[in-house]
């Protein structure tokens, strides 16, 4: 299963909502003592740090705007564009995380792994150096301003966005764009 690009047109708020629909995710599950994770098969569960609970709602806006997938090889293309953006504003034990699944995707998908990496060149950084109080103002903007803060083009940077292997198999309607 795929999920599609969403609008440069919808609201960065719906677009979140719609991504964590489409994946089985849940905005109550930000603040989860523990979360639900996978590494080839094997279902696994994280501690949930308030670190970890702030990368999270970042990482799931890096998903909206770059476009790349929930699978193994589609995280390993997003912690590549995350990691060459720069780790600034995480801990240790969220940078391993990035660190760990950026080399994963370097093992199984070499080359989509390293063209996110060249994506994420510049000087544009990433949202996980953003504080905490501007995440609910994030949310009130277009996808088209959230990319153009990040400098990704305005479709994103993927057309491959695979789904993770525990996702909803029946598709979620995706909500009506905001202008």
């Amino acid at each position: 299963m795929t999920m599609e690009a969403f609008p440069a047109s919808m609201n960065v708020r719906a677009a979140r909502d719609a991504y964590l629909a489409v994946n089985g995710f849940t905005v109550e599950a930000y603040d989860a003592k523990w979360t639900p994770a996978s590494l080839f098969g094997l279902e696994l569960k994280v501690p949930n740090t308030a670190a970890h609970r702030r990368a999270i709602m970042w990482h799931d806006l890096h998903h909206v705007a770059t476009g790349y997938g929930t699978d193994l090889r589609g995280e390993g293309e997003i912690s590549a564009w995350e990691l060459r953006r720069g780790l600034a504003g995480l801990d240790l034990y969220v940078s391993a995380i990035v660190v760990t699944i950026a080399l994963t995707g370097l093992a199984i998908a070499p080359m989509r792994t390293w063209r996110a990496w060249q994506a994420g060149a510049g000087t544009a950084g990433n949202l996980f150096s953003c504080p905490p109080t501007d995440y609910e103002a994030m949310l009130d903007i277009d996808v088209a301003e959230l990319r153009r803060r990040l400098d990704v083009p305005a479709h994103g940077l993927t057309r491959e966005r695979g789904l993770h292997s525990t996702a909803p198999t029946q598709p979620v309607p995706a909500p009506r764009c905001i202008a």
